[in-house]
């Protein structure tokens, strides 16, 4: 890309590095976004996007490197600061007070005051203002929880917009809405671009890459790859970009005949989440779920085990239907699910390793109400030996372990259920490389066993060694099923982002 005058930037980045305990999430990270336009940031999961965001909106502070606002040097101490220097920020995850106004929310910083007391008046007056300088036709008063997710983020929009921004950040902003409430967003950021804001656009989704936006910063493994123009480029570029040259491993080739079918699912559908799923998992196979963020991977993984009033379609659990889903039930058909979330979902923290790994099969350990001690540690002992759990004792809390031995913790405590089959959503998220390959071991041994994995992963060369077939979903439908001894990152990838619109 041809240089440009220092002028014709409003933000640059030089430099930032950000480390987390364990992990080196930006190293030596550099961008520069030109007035007025709108600045994509791309790259797979865990590339370092959001935390290069969070860096620029004053969110995060970078362990190196600066930050320049329209030329000069900016240390925000937080993100009030950043806004008020004209850097805004459209988060994934909505941060409003849902209990409070669409006005109280927007002012909660600092309400229009009349001596001691809030000015209602006044803050009427802004609030109306900022919501008509972006054309989002809706009461200050009305609540926020009552609010869409769309008119939640158009909120945002309209509070940075009225502080005075001059480069809004969207981090991933259409995970959660539909195809009408993503155009409805689309024509709001075209218009801040004929005013003259600035928008860097962090987002997974090719489309709206090649719909938006200018400009594209690729990131891999929290590096810059290449900045270039968007209409240099095509969408199998960009994926090329995104992915690099690594060899990929391979699922080794079945060599055995498929045994009767153990879990299935069809016509499985979720309000907002997803929408006419099916599949199948049989005796002695590995199954991979494959997709983008916000695509509903865990959401089917939770609706399958119960955890979702709202779903509705056909599950069935070795040929037997299950009519009134809930974790107990899928529990005693022998299914278990391990959660992307081990310290809120997995675990219970306070309570010691043995404890945690007998809580699936207390019934069968207790008598008469009383749990029997020494049946309990036994059964602890020998799947702890079999995880390889290092920790000073059965008896350390589940909180004191480091992260890869709490997900091995996680999954000894569903090897102790004897189910047969299991669930595993981002099982080696957080781990390192021996915890990792352990996982793997005894992912591909459960098959061996003649159970059924059903395994969620954003890490396509994982699901590439472990599964024997993967199953692509896509905005909350399933587009695509490929053998994996078949499939590569690129053509995942492809069918992940909608370049290709279903599996050869």
């Amino acid at each position: 890309m041809t240089s440009s005058p220092a002028a014709d930037f409003v933000l640059e980045a030089r430099g930032i590095s950000k480390r987390f305990p364990g992990v080196l999430a930006l190293d030596d990270v550099s961008l520069r976004v030109r007035r007025a336009s709108c600045h994509a940031l791309v790259g797979e999961n865990g590339a370092g996007k959001s935390t290069l965001g969070k860096v620029l909106a004053g969110l995060l502070r970078q362990d190196a490197g600066q930050v320049l606002l329209e030329g000069k040097s900016v240390h925000f101490v937080g993100p009030l600061d950043a806004i008020h220097a004209g850097v805004g920020i459209v988060h994934q995850e909505l941060s409003f007070c849902e209990n409070l106004s669409v006005a109280e929310n927007l002012f909660l910083d600092r309400p229009p005051a009349r001596g001691p007391f809030v000015d209602r008046v006044e803050m009427e007056r802004r609030a109306r203002a900022w919501l008509q300088r972006i054309r989002l036709e809706i009461d200050p008063w009305h609540v926020v929880g009552d609010l869409s997710i769309s008119q939640q983020q158009l909120a945002q929009v309209a509070g940075a917009v009225g502080r005075g921004a001059k480069v809004l950040i969207f981090d991933e902003p259409t995970s959660s809405l539909s195809l009408y409430e993503t155009q409805v967003l689309f024509a709001q950021i075209r218009e801040l671009l004929s005013q003259g804001v600035s928008c860097i656009y962090v987002s997974h989704r090719m489309d709206e890459v090649f719909e938006l936006c200018d400009t594209v910063t690729v990131l891999r493994d929290g590096r810059v790859v290449e900045t270039c123009a968007v209409a240099d480029i095509t969408r199998d570029d960009l994926i090329r970009m995104m992915i690099g040259c690594v060899i990929e491993s391979r699922a080794a080739g079945r060599s055995a005949p498929l045994g009767p079918e153990l879990l299935r699912v069809r016509n499985l559908s979720s309000p907002r989440r997803f929408s006419d799923v099916g599949f199948s998992v049989h005796e002695g196979e590995i199954v991979g779920l494959a997709g983008l963020v916000g695509a509903g991977r865990t959401e089917v993984a939770l609706a399958i085990f119960g955890l979702d009033p709202l779903a509705r379609g056909e599950v069935a659990v070795a040929g037997e239907v299950i009519e009134q889903r809930s974790p107990t039930a899928m529990m005693q058909l022998g299914v278990g699910l391990v959660p992307e979330d081990r310290k809120r979902h997995g675990l219970v923290l306070g309570m010691s390793a043995k404890e945690n790994i007998s809580l699936p099969v207390l019934d069968t350990l207790s008598r008469c109400g009383w749990v029997d001690g020494r049946a309990e540690r036994e059964l602890a002992e020998r799947f702890f030996a079999m995880m390889s759990v290092k920790a000073p004792s059965l008896d350390a809390t589940a909180a004191a372990l480091s992260g890869g031995n709490q997900q091995k913790l996680v999954m000894a405590k569903w090897l102790a259920a004897q189910c047969r089959v299991l669930i595993l959503d981002e099982p080696t998220r957080g781990v390192d490389v021996g915890a990792k390959a352990e996982i793997h071991a005894l992912v591909h041994g459960m098959a061996e066993q003649a159970r059924g994995v059903l395994v969620i992963s954003s890490e396509l060369p994982e699901l590439l060694h472990l599964c024997e077939r993967i199953l692509v979903l896509r905005n909350g439908r399933l587009v695509g099923e490929v053998r994996a001894d078949e499939a590569t990152e690129e053509g995942l990838m492809r069918l992940m982002t909608g370049v290709e619109t279903r599996s050869a």
